[in-house]
This record gives C-alpha cells, structure tokens and sequence, in this order.
C-alpha cells in the first residue's frame, strides 16, 4: 500500500506556508547561533555574549503585546510579509559588515535587536494565521505538524550554521538567513487568505485590545501557572548563551562541534515530541509539564558536569526531550483553547514567557557565567526548574488537575 499524506497536507495554502516557515525558522535559528559565536569570537567573554539575549528581551518584552494586538486587527499575510521584508535587511546589513571585517559587539546586539522586533510581530501572525488555512476540524492536526517542524529547524539552523561558519564565518550564515526570509514572503504572496472573523469590524482601541487579551488569559490560571512554570526553567536554565564557551574553552570541539552541541537539544526535542502524543493518552497532561521540567533542569546541571564532548551531546539530548514534553502540552493549552479572535493576543502573552523568558535567561546567565564561570553557573541554574517542578507538584493543584483539552471552544468566555 503506498503512504498517503496526512489530510492536512492536502491544503495547498498550509502546504506551502509551512515548507516556507520551516526554511525561514531554520534561517533565523542558524543566524542566532552565529550571532552567539560571534560576539564570543570577538571578546572571549561570556557577559558579553549575554547582551544578544538581553536585546532580544528588551525587544520582546516591550513589544510583544503590540504584536499580537495588530495580529487580530489587520492582514495576517500582508503583516508577515512586512516583517520578513524587515529582518532580511537586518540579515543583509550584518552580512555585509561581518564579511567586510567591521562588524562590532555592538553591531550584532542592535541586529538581535531589530530581528527579534519584528518578529513580535511576525510570530503571533504566524499562528493566528494558521486557522484561516485549514478547515477547523484539521486545526489540531496543523499545529501538531508545527510543532516537530519547528523542532526540525532548531535542530538543522544550528548545525547548519556550524558548517557555514566554519567555511565562511558568520557572515555566510547571515546571507542565508536573508535567502530565506526572501522565499517566505514569495510564499506568502502565494497564498489565498480568507479573512477570519476576529479580524473583521472596527476594532477596539489599542489598549482595550490588550486588556482583552490579558484578561483572557487571567481567567485561566492553568495557562499563566503553565507559562509561570516556563519562566521559572528558561531564566535559570538558559544554557544556550554558554555552549560558545562549553564548545570553546571547556570541550575544546571548535565551530564544528558547537554547531552539534547547539542541534543536540532540538535533536531530542523531536524524540520528546514522538514521545508526548503516545504518553498523553496515559498520562494527565499537568504531570508531564512538572515531569518534563524537572527533567529537564538536572539534564541542564548534568551538561554543566559532563566534561566530555559526549556526555554533553547526551546531555544535551535528555534536556531537549524533556523540554519538549512540558512545551508541547504549555503549546496545546494556549491554541487549543483560545478562539481565533483572541488567538494573536494570546499567543503574543505565551510569546513573553517562551522567548522572553529564554532572552532575559541569557543575560543573566552570560553575566553569572562571567562572575563565576560557565560550569558552576549552569550547575547552579539547573538546580531551579527541578526545585519549581517539585513545589509546583506540592502546591500546583491547577497544573496537577490540568489535561489537554478536546476541544477547541467557538468563543471567548
């Protein structure tokens, strides 16, 4: 019998919008593994690499909720498209002074910096989009393809940024970066968009938008308990901001081996998220979210002690599958449950603590490193999503209780 494709895949539209969000995803995760190199290449200091971390939180934080405010009120394509057209400038105006030899700390932060603006923007859209392209009884199954498939370009952009580096530099990374941000908005100009019914009618004002969607998400203390307990291992645990030195200065593996100690995670990651869909038909979703997250801050105090280049690959593997059971489920609460005219607003909320969360992990995780070393701040990081796992399963009695729903409700309540 020969294979069929999922039914999903059988929407044109969604075909094409998710080949072109993948090769952009793998674009931009392979430019921030560069960006973290290179700011390592040019100052040996690990607080210095935390200042991309930083721009990309004060982006974040700052301008997220705007983001997912014009994601319910204007073209969901016409808006991704102006945000693609953004960052590929950004991408070109780094390459151009990464290759001509100028490029400055600086330079790298400010480029982080704009990036990760436009993509407050870009991501929102990027799921409020989703149900437009798909008829509602295959929503849950697009986002289940999402999910691996944005796992797939955080394993492949760093790995593909550690071969580029090491035959061009970082400047080849972000020259691809561009290219790729270029297909998506071909794609986008593609595709046959109707509009949903949130983006329809005179909308409200700016900050009743916001007060709309903050208020949503108040009324289920299961969704800001879930983000709560993200923030508590992407602060502490931010790992990522450490693996130019790990790979540097304490395993000795060069560009090469950073860019595979980088796609580990993600590499497990796509295990974690196999893993999940068979374990959360036995298992009561909460207890995967603590389960996963304690998991996942011993694997991180584990890559800190590992002192082998393999002991880090594996674990770097464990962390990222258990990272992926607790972000499916955090995933599956947020867009399963928010009706589609709420649903940029929303994500935009889910957006601070889930790349908020890592960028501000980066600056202090740069800074402690760089008081006390990368293997003893990493170790000590590690330890605080293990010890908020374990309280949560004490007194979290909403996570505990918590279980995916079935259903996607029709409106907000």
């Amino acid at each position: 019998m020969r294979p069929t494709l999922p039914e999903v895949l059988r929407q044109r539209d969604f075909t094409l919008y998710w080949a072109g969000v993948v090769l952009s995803q793998i674009g931009t995760r392979g430019a921030v593994a560069a960006n973290l190199y290179q700011v390592y290449e040019l100052t040996g200091s690990t607080a210095q690499v935390g200042l991309v971390g930083l721009a990309q939180a004060v982006a974040l934080l700052a301008l997220s909720p705007l983001g997912g405010v014009y994601a319910d009120r204007l073209d969901r394509r016409r808006l991704l498209q102006a945000t693609q057209a953004v960052a590929l400038v950004v991408s070109l105006a780094l390459a151009g002074l990464t290759l001509t030899g100028v490029a400055t700390v600086w330079a790298v932060a400010l480029s982080s910096l704009l990036a990760t603006a436009a993509a407050t923007f870009d991501q929102p859209a990027r799921q409020a989009l989703i149900p437009a392209l798909v008829p509602r009884e295959r929503l849950v199954d697009a986002f289940a393809l999402l999910n691996p498939s944005r796992e797939l370009a955080v394993l492949a952009g760093p790995a593909l940024a550690g071969v580029l580096i090491a035959a061009g530099g970082p400047g080849a990374v972000y020259v691809f970066d561009a290219v790729t941000y270029a297909v998506l908005v071909a794609v986008l100009a593609m595709l046959r968009v109707p509009a949903l019914p949130g983006a329809q009618g005179k909308p409200a004002g700016l900050l009743a938008s916001l007060r709309e969607g903050a208020s949503y998400v108040a009324r289920r203390p299961v969704v800001w308990q879930l983000m709560g307990l993200d923030l508590a291992a992407t602060v502490s645990g931010a790992y990522r901001v450490l693996l130019p030195a790990f790979a540097s200065d304490v395993l000795h593996v060069g560009a090469t081996g950073y860019g595979l100690l980088s796609a580990a995670p993600s590499a497990g990651a796509l295990l974690g998220s196999v893993w999940v869909f068979r374990l959360v038909r036995t298992a009561r979703s909460g207890r995967l979210v603590l389960w996963g997250t304690a998991v996942y801050g011993l694997a991180v105090t584990g890559l800190a002690l590992s002192g082998t280049f393999v002991l880090a690959l594996a674990a770097a593997l464990t962390l990222g599958a258990a990272d992926a059971l607790a972000t499916t489920v955090r995933h599956a609460a947020v867009q399963v449950e928010t009706p589609d005219a709420l649903r940029g607003r929303v994500s935009a909320i889910y957006q601070m603590a889930s790349r908020g969360g890592p960028a501000l992990g980066d600056a202090g995780m740069g800074a402690l490193a760089g008081a006390i070393g990368p293997v003893t701040a990493l170790a000590l990081g590690g330890i605080v999503p293990a010890a908020a796992a374990g309280l949560a399963a004490v007194r979290g009695r909403h996570i505990r209780a918590f279980d995916v729903p079935k259903e996607a409700p029709s409106a907000a309540s």
